[in-house]
Parts: C-alpha cells; sequence; structure tokens
C-alpha cells in the first residue's frame, strides 16, 4: 500500500488517481500511527516551504517522515516534498526544513529574460542510473511548477538536472530515496512511468 501525506498543501487527490490508473493502491493519510506502518510513503506539496514545515509538525508528521526514510522502505517527494527534505529553505526568509538531505533551496535568479516561477513542460537530463527513471527515454518532458530550487552538497544524489536561466538539480535518489521538482503525475505518459515504477518497488 502507497500512503500519500496529507498535510493540507498539495493535489493529492490527482497524486492518488494518477497510481490507482496504473492498479497500484494508494490511500491519503494525516495519521502519525497510519504513517508508521505506510510500506511506501509518498510526500507532494505545493504552496510556501515555511507554511509546509508547520503543518507538518502541528500534525506530528515530521519524525514518521524521517523513521520511515531512515527505515528504508521506499519514498518519493514531489514538488515541494522535494525541497522540505533538504536543512534550509531561503523561501520568504530562512526555514528549516527536515534536514534529510543537507543543502538548501534557493530562488531563481532575478533576470529580465526568466521567467519565474518556472512553469511548463521542461526536460530531465539523467545523470547516472536511476530506479524511478528506468524505462523513461532519454529527452523526455516533465511538467513544473516552482520559483526555487534545491541546491544539495553531494552531487552524487542527482539523479537528473534540468536548465531554466540556470541548470537545476530536478531528481535525487539516494537508497530507498526518490524525489522530483516536477510533477510526474501531470507528466502524462513519462510521468506515469515513474510512478509506476515506484510502485513497484
Amino acid at each position: 500500500m502507497i500512503h500519500i501525506v496529507d498535510y493540507q498543501m498539495g493535489n493529492l487527490r490527482s497524486v492518488q488517481k494518477a497510481f490507482e490508473r496504473l492498479g497500484a493502491a494508494a490511500e491519503i493519510c494525516d495519521s502519525p500511527e497510519r504513517l508508521d506502518r505506510a510500506e511506501k510513503l509518498v510526500l507532494p506539496g505545493v504552496g510556501a516551504f515555511r507554511d509546509a514545515i508547520a503543518a507538518l509538525r502541528e500534525r506530528g508528521l515530521i519524525e514518521p517522515i524521517r523513521a520511515h526514510i531512515e527505515s528504508g522502505r521506499p519514498f518519493l517527494g514531489i514538488c515541494l516534498g522535494l525541497q522540505l527534505l533538504f536543512d534550509t529553505s531561503y523561501e520568504d526568509g530562512q526555514w528549516p526544513g527536515l534536514g534529510v538531505i543537507p543543502g538548501e533551496v534557493v530562488r531563481f535568479p532575478l533576470a529580465p529574460d526568466l521567467k519565474v516561477p518556472h512553469m511548463g513542460w521542461n526536460r530531465v537530463a539523467r545523470f547516472g542510473p536511476s530506479r524511478v527513471l528506468e524505462g523513461i527515454p532519454e529527452e523526455a518532458h516533465f511538467y513544473f511548477v516552482h520559483s526555487f530550487y534545491v541546491v544539495p552538497r553531494d552531487d552524487s544524489l542527482v539523479a537528473g538536472r534540468t536548465q531554466h536561466g540556470v541548470e537545476f538539480v530536478s531528481a535525487i535518489e539516494r537508497e530507498n530515496l526518490f524525489a522530483t521538482q516536477f510533477h510526474p503525475e501531470k507528466s502524462q505518459r513519462a510521468g506515469l512511468k515513474l510512478l509506476e515504477n515506484f510502485a513497484a518497488l
């Protein structure tokens, strides 16, 4: 069973429907006890970093998420769910994240010809082998909506990069931990293949 973390920030139902379309059982849940028992965990998210980390803390979900990742069970972060894994975000101030991945979350640079937020389809360049990107064409495009991006301290975690004014990390992978800046649930065939790969772990 795949559990999707509900902290009132994110298009949870669209993520659930994408898994169900693949024949994978997925349940939306906001209970620390149910998260503790999850076989696979998905942390989606849309919105402000500060509000998201506060919502996770208020619901007692931070430690269950960390414990799930540390246990070696499969975990997938999507968009804000990727950013929340990092030490610090500089979105509207400076805010501590889950501290699972060393690094920070920064804004796209201000430039006259650079549209922010980065919104729409863009290519993900693969870096090394990836279990969740297996079977997806090298030139595949995915759907993005974000103004901030992650900067991990350890480049060995990087599974994908994307160009938008600067080259930024758009996918990470470390053992049981997977996370994407793009929205696989909105990315048609390539996105569904990624979710199928995750469900099959």
